[in-house]
C-alpha cells in the first residue's frame, strides 16, 4: 500500500513516499484525478511559467516548433501551448508522451476532435521521434523520478532537444504545503490529488537539489537557469544557441 504523508513532514531533503496516481488503478480513477489536476493548475496559474519561457520561441517560424511534453498526463499543459501557438499564429507540432496508457487515453478523450496533438503511450527513454524535437518540457514530472533518474533526464533532454528544454515543477517547503492543504479541503479535488498534492511536494526540490542534479550530470558548464514561480514552482530551463 502507497504511504500516506506525515502530518508534520520535515522538508529537509526528499521523502521516499509513494503517490496513489503511481500505483495501478482503474481507467476511471486515474481519469478521474486528472481531470481534477487540470482544474489544480488552473487554480494555481502552474501553465504560466512554460508560456512565458515559450515566449522568446515566438518569431516568424520556416517549419512547425516541434515541442514534446514528457509525462504529459491528462494533457492539460499541452492543449494550453497548442492555444498559445494558436493565437500568436505560430505553427507548432506538439507530442505528448506518457508512460501510462490510461493517462494518454484520457488525454486524447479530454482534447477537442480538432486538435493535432499526437499522444504517445511510451518511457520518454525509448521514445524515437520521427522528426526532431526542437523543444522539451515537463511539468509536474520529475518529482515523480528518483535523484538518479532526473541526472539521467536532464543529459537525455541535453541530448534530444535541438532549440532547449525546460522543467516545471514544485517547490520543497512548509508554506507550498500548508497552502495546497487548505486548497485541497476547499475545493474537495479527488481522492488522488488531495493526497498526493502534499506527497508531491515533499518529494520536489530546492534550487541546492537542482544544482546537485545538474552537477552530476555532467552540465555544470552549461548556462542552465533555476528560478521560483509563485506559487510554489521552481522551474529549471536551458536555452541553447
Amino acid at each position: 500500500m502507497p504511504s500516506s504523508y506525515q502530518s508534520a513532514p520535515s522538508f529537509a531533503a526528499r521523502a521516499v513516499l509513494s503517490e496513489l496516481m503511481d500505483e495501478p488503478s482503474s481507467y476511471e480513477e486515474l481519469r478521474g484525478c486528472l481531470r481534477d489536476l487540470e482544474r489544480v493548475n488552473r487554480t494555481v496559474l502552474a501553465y504560466q511559467p512554460t508560456l512565458r519561457w515559450l515566449r522568446q520561441f515566438a518569431g516568424p517560424a520556416i517549419a512547425p516548433l516541434h515541442i514534446l511534453d514528457v509525462g504529459s498526463g491528462g494533457g492539460d499543459m499541452l492543449r494550453r501551448i497548442e492555444a498559445w501557438a494558436q493565437r500568436r499564429g505560430l505553427p507548432v507540432r506538439l507530442t505528448g508522451i506518457d508512460l501510462n496508457p490510461h493517462a494518454t487515453r484520457a488525454a486524447r478523450e479530454f482534447t477537442r476532435a480538432a486538435s493535432r496533438i499526437q499522444w504517445v503511450p511510451s518511457d520518454a527513454f525509448a521514445y524515437r521521434p520521427q522528426r526532431p524535437v526542437d523543444i522539451i518540457v515537463s511539468s509536474l514530472f520529475t518529482h515523480h523520478l528518483s535523484d538518479d533518474e532526473i541526472v539521467r533526464f536532464l543529459q537525455w533532454m541535453e541530448r534530444i532537444a535541438v532549440r532547449g528544454w525546460f522543467i516545471n515543477d514544485l517547490s520543497r517547503g512548509r508554506a507550498s504545503y500548508v497552502l495546497f492543504m487548505l486548497l485541497a479541503r476547499l475545493m474537495r479535488w479527488h481522492r488522488f490529488v488531495r493526497h498526493d498534492g502534499p506527497v508531491s511536494i515533499q518529494r520536489s526540490f530546492t534550487a541546492k537539489d537542482w544544482r546537485g542534479y545538474i552537477q552530476r550530470a555532467g552540465l555544470t558548464r552549461l548556462p542552465i537557469d533555476i528560478f521560483a514561480a509563485r506559487p510554489g514552482r521552481l522551474c529549471v530551463s536551458r536555452v541553447k544557441p
